[in-house]
């Protein structure tokens, strides 16, 4: 435990950006899960909704430097070609 006083609001600003980004990388591995489960149930309005909001929540994590941006766009391209493919 620091001493410090700037020492100790350090550890607590890290404390809340770790949870912070911790949230924002389950949120976008939740959008993926069930815009996959929407591509196999064959609800393409669904999926397309919940593709937008993967988008920019990718994006974000992209931004923050959460997600590699090559990561990022391999599921971005995968999740699309899967949309493209139903009918």
């Amino acid at each position: 435990m620091p001493n410090i006083k700037s020492s100790k609001k350090a550890v607590k600003v890290i404390a809340k950006k770790t949870e912070n980004n911790h949230e924002l990388k389950a949120r976008v591995k939740n959008l993926i899960k069930n815009c996959d489960i929407a591509i196999k149930a064959g609800d393409k309005e669904k999926a397309n909704a919940l593709f937008n909001d993967m988008k920019t929540n990718i994006d974000h994590a992209v931004a923050k430097g959460l997600i590699k941006s090559n990561t990022a766009a391999r599921q971005k391209s995968r999740l699309s070609n899967k949309i493209k493919e139903m009918k």
